[in-house]
């Protein structure tokens, strides 16, 4: 019987310290909290409309439901609804969107990881997004989903003036967060047009705040200075990745979204005499790019980067420390060429460059202009090869956050 309550004892305090070390490492692991990029979000419609485009779309539905990514409304016919559902309508006075009439579009879960580790609800494949880092996080460093790992989604469609709301709610998001940890500083995960979405939450905040609030910022492919693959999708789409589907046919809602124009090269990155579209008969630079967008019959575009210039040209520091992981070594369109005898209206071919096959590598690498310019250090990894979705999901990369996370 003493043998008994001997071995009992040993243990039950085998067990209390178990418990005690995974709530010591837990409390000073920095809670996470995802910022998604650009399609990074779970969106939701709920439908009263009167007109419809085509006889298989519906005009009403009883409840909100998942309309991106949902793959069910991207096949032929029924994505022309889908297509009518998400676009937005621009005012040039007001400078601001609306959506369709009779079309009511909410971003669900904010808070919650799930909405951005997977864009589609019922888990399928092609709306993976955040889920392995999440998995990572919760199996291997023991984060708890809604707790020590939360997330910020937003209506990507939209640039920063649209998102006044977003940096409201992010910050109540990073204090109750990091209260709820027993007041561990965060980590903010940005990934892709999160990262300058981010740095501009940041360059919000006073030194005093983000010293107290914030332990570090890892951006994943950020673009830091615009992409040129934005002037190629308003000039002929793009198609998501997905074969089956048509980049000329996306491309009607794609160019209402005042985001891409957000996204357009900036002028810290580009020189203004740096031909990006190139024609039999105009060659196009960062100083006639409102002239080539109306050429293509696209001026909204102009406008939605008028708007938002302000939120490019401010590259101030964040102010926290900084680990700007990106890929490297892969095609990258970095100018659109016309072949003599085709219309300015037509398609162009992509002249490569290197980047991570979406984003430019100067873009990328942006993030260095920080280094030397705040007290606080600034990290950039380069992954060779590793392209702008895969380094959601690379093991190099997931080790490097795992590592800095238990630093």
């Amino acid at each position: 019987m003493r043998l008994y309550f001997i071995i009992y004892t040993i243990i039950l305090s085998y067990c209390i310290l178990s418990i005690e070390s995974r709530h010591f490492r837990n409390k000073q692991l920095s809670p996470v909290i995802f910022v998604p990029g650009d399609g990074g979000s779970q969106v939701e419609a709920k439908l009263n409309k009167t007109t419809v485009v085509h006889y298989v779309c519906e005009k009403t539905s009883n409840d909100y439901f998942n309309i991106w990514l949902n793959l069910e409304l991207l096949v032929p016919l029924v994505i022309d609804c889908w297509i009518d559902n998400m676009k937005l309508n621009y005012d040039n006075v007001t400078r601001t969107t609306r959506n369709q009439d009779g079309v009511d579009i909410r971003i669900p879960g904010w808070g919650d990881p799930f909405v951005v580790e997977y864009l589609d609800p019922s888990k399928a494949s092609p709306g993976v997004y955040f889920k392995d880092i999440g998995n990572m996080l919760v199996d291997n460093l023991g984060y708890i989903r809604n707790y020590s790992l939360r997330g910020a989604p937003y209506d990507f469609r939209k640039g920063p003036n649209e998102n006044e709301e977003f940096f409201i709610k992010l910050k109540t998001l990073v204090e109750e967060t990091y209260i709820m940890n027993k007041q561990v500083p965060v980590t903010l995960l940005a990934h892709s047009m999160g990262g300058p979405m981010t740095l501009i939450f940041l360059q919000r905040q006073s030194q005093e705040w983000k010293d107290k609030y914030i332990n570090r910022l890892i951006t994943l492919a950020a673009v830091w200075g615009g992409s040129v693959k934005a002037l190629k999708v308003f000039a002929i789409g793009d198609d998501l990745g997905a074969y089956l589907l048509r980049q000329t046919v996306l491309k009607d809602e794609q160019v209402t979204s005042p985001s891409l124009g957000w996204l357009l090269p900036s002028r810290l990155f580009w020189k203004e005499s740096e031909i990006l579209v190139q024609s039999e008969y105009k060659n196009y630079t960062l100083t006639t790019l409102q002239d080539y967008l109306i050429d293509i019959n696209v001026p909204n575009g102009w406008e939605f980067w008028k708007d938002n210039e302000k939120y490019q040209l401010d590259f101030t520091p964040p102010g926290v420390e900084v680990h700007c992981l990106y890929g490297s070594g892969l095609d990258t369109v970095q100018k659109l060429y016309y072949k003599p005898g085709t219309s300015i209206e037509g398609i162009p071919q992509l002249v490569p460059g290197d980047g991570d096959g979406t984003v430019n590598l100067r873009s990328l690498e942006g993030c260095k202009y920080w280094q030397g310019k705040q007290k606080q250090k600034v990290y950039s990894q380069t992954f060779s090869g590793v392209n702008h979705m895969d380094i959601l999901r690379n093991i190099d990369v997931l080790t490097y956050i795992k590592t800095i996370l238990q630093v």
